[in-house]
């Protein structure tokens, strides 16, 4: 069932909280005066934010700034596993 929410459809969903967990929640929607629901959605979005940026902070890929300032060779991506292994052909 969907519902609009500000102009955003919406999935309704039930998700099971321990007791403490909601009062602790709900306390702290009421202290931003916004719904329990949207304080909900806040916090998933932003949770989600930070884990995939987590991702890309540890992804060695992205860790890499070393910048090859030179030419390289005409053949390096055919013959690559020579300049890595010294595998010949």
């Amino acid at each position: 069932m969907f519902k609009s929410i500000g102009g955003i459809k919406m999935d309704r969903t039930t998700i099971m909280l321990p007791p403490e967990l909601k009062t602790r929640a709900a306390n702290q929607a009421k202290k931003m005066k916004i719904s329990l629901g949207q304080y909900i959605r806040e916090t998933l979005e932003k949770s989600l934010e930070t884990e995939n940026s987590k991702v890309t902070e540890a992804d060695s890929l992205f860790l890499d700034n070393a910048v090859f300032d030179s030419r390289t060779l005409e053949n390096l991506t055919s013959d690559h596993d020579a300049y890595l292994y010294g595998d010949e052909k």
